[in-house]
């Protein structure tokens, strides 16, 4: 298939990865880089995310049209695209170009992200939606969704893979891990595990977001270095003796796109005991769990002394994880498979074409 895939283009967006597997899978791919319409004014920028108003806005709406009319895709391919208006995906339909929106984040949780205006008002003009959760298929289906599809998150299995053969605790410098951002209580339960438990934390992420989240003096004592990204990223996870993931409970997830990942690269998970974990992992063979703070200081004193159950679990969590197809060829695939059935029904049958022809 021809794709244009519109999204946020950076060497560090998962969106990018998925346009890698769209290619990987055969297809010709048409990006779209969003950021190329964002103000370099911060300030416009942040009224732009908010109110999705302005020339940018316009712009990028009319160039998108400019683009599909051009190259007559078959797929116009969003990935959480906040800017697109309700008349260009009607458009799109009119030229038979199948619309699919790709959304990691829940517009109806409780984090109340800013930008989501203009896309609640698109949900009825795509013609298939991507989803994470269970209750976003009831969520948009309420709202008018044509057709609605729940994927999992994935790993990029070029970047994220298992490290070295030996790999050992003797490689591992990071020992109770989190690398991520501080949604939630995750600041708190942080700092409750190093200062009430005594366990050695080690923290990475966005810098600003953490020194909010945290008191100064555990910032300082717990914060290591800033965002891990690509081969840092993967190599902080082979660092990593215990690797925590939680659920974003205020975005309603049912499993976290940082698990898959952890045990992409062959990491020990300690996640967050949810339905969505627990029906793609094994416990205490293939992942293991936690439910509330003292759970989860009882497992990492369980498991931060025992390397070879360790490394066990996390050689079988691999396994799983690659057996499975919890990796982003697999995850696409499942994706254009839906959308070749709506291309088919927009597409002009052959007899009408003839028919107007005459």
């Amino acid at each position: 298939m021809k794709i244009l895939y519109a999204t946020g283009l950076s060497p560090n967006d998962t969106s990018l990865y998925r346009l890698w597997a769209l290619e990987r899978l055969g297809h010709q791919v048409i990006p779209f880089n969003v950021f190329d319409y964002e103000s370099r004014n911060p300030v416009l920028r942040k009224v732009n995310q908010r109110l999705v108003i302005g020339p940018s806005v316009t712009r990028l709406n009319t160039d998108l049209i400019k683009i599909a009319e051009a190259e007559k895709p078959d797929v116009l391919w969003t990935d959480k695209l906040l800017y697109i208006r309700p008349r260009t995906l009607d458009r799109m339909r009119v030229m038979s170009i199948a619309t699919v929106s790709y959304m990691i984040d829940n517009p109806f949780g409780t984090r109340q992200d800013p930008g989501w205006r203009m896309y609640m008002k698109d949900i009825p003009h795509y013609d298939l939606h991507v989803v994470q959760r269970d209750q976003n298929i009831l969520d948009y289906k309420s709202r008018g969704a044509r057709d609605v599809i729940k994927i999992q998150t994935a790993y990029e299995p070029t970047l994220q893979f298992p490290p070295p053969e030996g790999w050992s605790d003797a490689d591992r410098n990071r020992e109770v891990s989190f690398i991520g951002t501080p949604y939630d209580d995750r600041a708190q339960t942080l700092t409750r595990l190093w200062r009430d438990c005594g366990f050695p934390v080690v923290i990475s992420g966005n810098p600003r977001q953490w020194g909010r989240a945290m008191e100064p003096s555990a910032y300082k004592a717990l914060f290591n270095g800033g965002e891990l990204f690509r081969d840092e990223y993967r190599e902080g996870i082979w660092r990593s003796k215990i690797n925590l993931s939680f659920i974003t409970h205020s975005n309603c997830d049912e499993f976290v796109h940082k698990s898959f990942e952890i045990a992409g690269c062959g990491g020990f998970l300690l996640a967050e005991r949810s339905d969505g974990h627990m029906q793609r992992f094994k416990e205490d063979e293939e992942a293991v769990f936690f439910t509330g703070f003292e759970e989860l200081a009882a497992k990492i004193r369980r498991y931060l002394p025992d390397e070879a159950s360790r490394n066990r679990i996390a050689a079988a969590g691999c396994i799983r994880a690659a057996r499975d197809g919890y990796y982003n060829d697999r995850q696409v695939e499942l994706i254009v498979e839906r959308a070749q059935s709506i291309i088919e029904k927009l597409k002009p049958s052959t007899k009408t074409a003839h028919a107007g022809s005459r």
